[in-house]
């Protein structure tokens, strides 16, 4: 993802990191190219990346791309 978000802010889009508290504080995440938005659970996150969303590109992954997509 972060190879993906660099892309696109380097090719002008708008980029916006949203990632639970206890996986930012774990140090987890890398790095936010734009923003970040820090929300409570993994539930708050799929509902801000609906609000903050216009589209979404389902990458290889975990079954965790499964529940956040679909």
């Amino acid at each position: 993802m972060g190879c993906v978000s660099t892309t696109a802010y380097v090719g002008g889009s708008q980029v916006l990191g949203i990632i639970p508290t206890a996986i930012a504080e774990g140090n987890f995440a890398g790095k936010i190219v734009r923003e970040e938005l820090r929300v409570p659970t993994m539930q708050d996150r799929i509902c801000k990346m609906l609000d903050n969303s216009d589209a979404f590109i389902a990458l290889l992954g975990g079954i965790g791309i499964l529940e956040e997509n679909f």
